[in-house]
């Protein structure tokens, strides 16, 4: 299905935002998969009759918007409580592990904190990653262009490019899928930017868990990283019946007993209430 004129002036208007946020064009498209500087000063200046319709797909999926339905985020007590600790890592440079159960909006939280904060690098881990996917994927995040050379060159050219930031942060989603090597990365990068840049791990309460073990069993890096993190994690609210009525509601659903069945049936995670409420939405039509 094609794309309609409101349908693409609503992906510039996000590429607008993303391009200052990332702070030029070249930057932005350094930071994105397949996508060109010219590609995006077209879009840019309202040229755009060339360009193809998976393009605009493209972007649309990677700056975080759909071309469908927009969903509406709601406050929850957990949405609120990580964007307060994000602020606070980033005004003051502070290293926060936060942890919360999964479907507690975590991660969505995040992205929505970077796409309104300039200096946000949110990088969502994975499996796979070894050490040069790691840095490679920060200095992507970056807007640096080279991904290039070995492992200490693109690290040297992280923190280089991140010193000379106003109060960055990193935010490492779902860090507990990082291999041990890769996680002593986080004690590379706060040893060299300490007190010039926040870093926040995220994850469920298996991060904390692991960290913990580690400790018992004396591994190597456990105690670094466990201090640098304040010995401590901070948790987030799990969700309750106050916030799947609040995501409801934001989405246009206000049925009292229909928003009791999807949170009863949701289990409380929000993946789950935001498919319920899309099925609903979708069978009222």
């Amino acid at each position: 299905m094609s794309m309609n004129e409101d349908e693409k002036r609503a992906v510039v208007e996000r590429l607008e935002r993303y391009v200052r946020l990332k702070g030029s064009q070249k930057k932005a498209s350094n930071s994105l998969d397949g996508v060109s500087s010219a590609t995006i000063n077209k879009m840019l200046r309202g040229t755009w009759d060339d360009i193809a319709d998976p393009m605009w797909r493209n972007l649309a999926n990677q700056l975080g918007g759909s071309t469908e339905r927009t969903w509406q985020i709601a406050p929850t007590k957990a949405y609120r409580k990580m964007g307060f600790l994000l602020g606070e890592a980033q005004r003051n440079s502070l290293t926060l592990g936060i942890v919360g159960s999964a479907g507690t909006g975590k991660s969505e939280a995040v992205r929505q904190y970077a796409e309104t904060h300039s200096n946000v690098y949110h990088l969502a881990c994975a499996e796979f990653w070894r050490k040069k996917v790691f840095i490679q994927q920060l200095v992507k995040s970056l807007g640096c262009g080279a991904q290039g050379g070995t492992v200490e060159e693109l690290m040297d050219v992280a923190v280089s490019t991140l010193s000379k930031q106003d109060h960055p942060l990193i935010v490492l989603d779902e860090a507990d899928k990082l291999s041990d090597p890769v996680l002593y990365f986080f004690i590379t990068l706060y040893n060299l930017l300490e007190g010039r840049c926040g870093l926040v791990l995220q994850s469920t309460s298996y991060l904390e868990k692991r960290i913990q073990r580690g400790l018992t069993l004396g591994k190597r890096g456990y105690e670094e990283i466990y201090s640098r993190l304040g010995r401590h994690f901070i948790r987030l609210d799990s969700i309750d019946d106050e916030d799947v009525a609040l995501v409801c509601s934001r989405n246009g659903i206000e049925n009292v007993s229909k928003i009791r069945q999807i949170a009863k049936e949701s289990d409380y995670d929000l993946r789950m209430v935001r498919r319920a409420v899309w099925a609903t939405l979708m069978s009222n039509e």
